[in-house]
């Protein structure tokens, strides 16, 4: 009959009463990593354990105040999950040739890393390469040992259930998970890694509500082009991952598409001798990159969240180009969704420090520039700069002029009208027609003529 009274309360169905309310219940504590002393069904029907919940008797006030202060650990433990570590991220496919090295970047920077596994066993090999890490200086981080900063996470993406818990309350997720080159006659890996996996990941980091996801594709996932479409050959990887992309794009939540070209052959000292080239989306379907690039760019990209905010980036890496921060390069992509107020004014002072100086330009140079028109000559940039003309002949004083033959071209700007007391050779050179040959301009200038052949001597 208690147990009836109490349930009939208004307050007391808010309770758990059943199994279902009290998993969930259960649930949202773990995520908020305090577990907190819920009531069991049980407690409603033994006298005993209400005593537990209320410091005074077995009343409806006492239950309601029981109430009240589980809503409010409810409350402080949902502000928790949702309040986001700026410096904390989790890594998906923690233990791949890229992830492996976006870990170890991300340390370098400063950041705390969840690394997802599905193995923590395959993880060995990542602890130890981490553990022989030396943080570098200027992170400020160099009494912090590197492993201490690294948390193993089992994570199987494939079960939906694994995956909120593993994400955590961190602020970026960067996924690099993809079908394993080693099961190529798997025809499914493709679909449940690149796609359904992926797919699971964005939907477990909208709900956690993260700052920024990274996703790492492959050239050619937009637009069909060679030799990058030979990639849909194993079991249309390149569509599969293009599905992901528009998941990733549709779920709203603020993104950066990585498009890599082939990281196959590319060594680590690629680096070495070729650099970074960033393009805009659907510009390029071939071309080499090394892993630790991509690495270093993803981890870039998760230090500057707004400068990489809704952009899908192409890269790849040639000799001829010069080398420039990553900053730089990213500043020149355009992005896919109008950045918020807040990180347009963040973008702005980066923007205009990132503009080269104008040069001192003289008013024609300037105008053209203004009106972004192409000079058509060089020499409008300077003023006192002309093109070169041919210089004026002086004829010789020595002989004298045959006034028949003699011509020549003077521009019209130097001719003075004739007058009375005009020299000789004022007349001959005032031309009227073009002179034929070169040789009349001069008295002792002839052609060259061809040698007689001499007899031979007998």
């Amino acid at each position: 009959m208690e147990v009836v009274s109490l349930c009939s309360q208004p307050c007391a169905a808010r309770l758990p009463l059943n199994s279902r309310a009290r998993n969930s219940m259960d649930r949202s504590a773990a995520i908020s990593s305090r577990f907190l002393p819920f009531p069991r069904t049980r407690s409603l029907r033994d006298g005993n354990s209400l005593r537990h919940i209320g410091s005074g008797p077995r009343h409806p006030g006492s239950i309601q105040a029981a109430i009240s202060s589980i809503s409010k650990e409810l409350e402080r433990g949902t502000q928790e999950t949702s309040s986001k570590d700026k410096d904390l991220a989790f890594v998906a496919g923690a233990t791949g040739r890229v992830g492996s090295r976006l870990v170890r970047e991300l340390l370098k920077l400063g950041f705390r890393v969840r690394a997802g596994v599905r193995n923590a066993q395959r993880a060995e090999p990542l602890l130890q390469s981490v553990r022989q890490m030396k943080l570098d200086l200027e992170t400020g981080t160099s009494g912090t040992e590197p492993a201490e900063k690294l948390e193993i996470v089992e994570c199987d993406l494939e079960k939906k259930g694994d995956i909120l818990p593993a994400i955590g309350n961190a602020s970026v997720l960067l996924c690099c998970i993809g079908a394993s080159e080693k099961e190529i006659s798997d025809i499914t890996g493709p679909y449940r890694i690149d796609y359904k996996a992926t797919e699971n990941l964005i939907k477990a980091a909208t709900i956690a509500k993260v700052d920024h996801f990274i996703l790492l594709t492959s050239l050619g996932t937009n637009k069909i082009g060679f030799p990058a479409a030979i990639l849909n050959l194993f079991w249309g990887v390149l569509i599969w991952k293009r599905k992901a992309e528009e998941a990733l794009i549709a779920s709203g939540l603020p993104y950066t598409i990585v498009r890599p070209g082939g990281m196959e052959r590319p060594t680590d000292s690629y680096k070495e001798t070729h650099n970074l080239v960033l393009a805009n989306e659907d510009t390029y379907f071939g071309g080499q990159v090394s892993n630790l690039q991509v690495a270093e760019l993803m981890a870039c990209m998760a230090k500057n969240k707004k400068l990489s905010y809704c952009k899908i980036v192409e890269v790849i890496a040639e000799t001829t180009a010069p080398l420039l921060p990553m900053e730089e390069l990213l500043a020149k992509i355009q992005s896919k969704r109008e950045p918020p107020a807040e990180t347009l004014k963040d973008l702005a002072p980066l923007s205009d420090e990132s503009k080269p100086s104008k040069p001192i330009m003289k008013d024609a140079s300037a105008k053209m520039q203004e009106q972004k028109l192409t000079p058509l000559s060089p020499y409008a940039m300077y003023e006192n700069l002309k093109p070169p003309s041919s210089p004026t002949p002086i004829p010789s004083t020595s002989g004298s002029l045959n006034e028949k033959n003699v011509e020549f071209v003077q521009p019209k700007s130097h001719l003075e009208p004739t007058s009375a007391g005009v020299t000789p050779f004022e007349q001959i050179v005032t031309p009227k027609t073009r002179p034929l040959s070169p040789y009349t301009a001069y008295e002792d200038l002839k052609p060259p003529v061809s040698p007689t052949p001499s007899l031979p001597t007998y």
